[in-house]
């Protein structure tokens, strides 16, 4: 028993020297990992309200007004689609055949993707995020078009 007890100082006096020793003279890397460590407290204490499930949880209420983000994405996707997607195309696609005749195939191979991604941005747009995005930006166009009067 008196072993063991014994062990334990030993270990407590070893752990307290290295701590005591950290404290007063840290290392850069010490430095660093304790910023670390307060720059994520101080992120976890700031967003509690935001991120709890319980919806009432939080005192802060958070909204966002999803017009304004579907009028952007639609302004986005009308500029590519149109004539500055088509400059972008034809930009991307000469720039490719300049860097392949120079010899730089790894940017030859960059513009290409570009200018292919230009090409099918509303396929790329219809798979990864559905058509509801694409219907609203129809709708949103349709609706700034007006009839002529008779």
């Amino acid at each position: 028993m008196k072993n063991i007890i014994n062990k334990l100082n030993k270990n407590y006096l070893a752990t307290s020297q290295k701590l005591g020793a950290i404290i007063k003279n840290p290392s850069d890397n010490t430095k660093m990992y304790c910023y670390l460590f307060l720059g994520v407290m101080l992120i976890n204490l700031g967003v509690t309200d935001l991120v709890l499930a319980a919806g009432d949880g939080g005192t802060k209420k958070f909204e966002i007004q999803q017009g304004q983000f579907k009028a952007i994405i639609c302004a986005i996707l009308d500029f590519i689609e149109g004539a500055f997607g088509a400059l972008i195309m034809i930009i991307a696609g000469i720039g490719a055949i300049v860097s392949a005749a120079f010899g730089q195939y790894k940017a030859a191979l960059g513009l290409l993707a570009v200018a292919i991604g230009a090409f099918i941005l509303r396929s790329l747009v219809n798979t990864f995020f559905g058509t509801t995005i694409l219907d609203e930006c129809e709708t949103s166009s349709n609706t700034n078009i007006t009839a002529p009067a008779n």
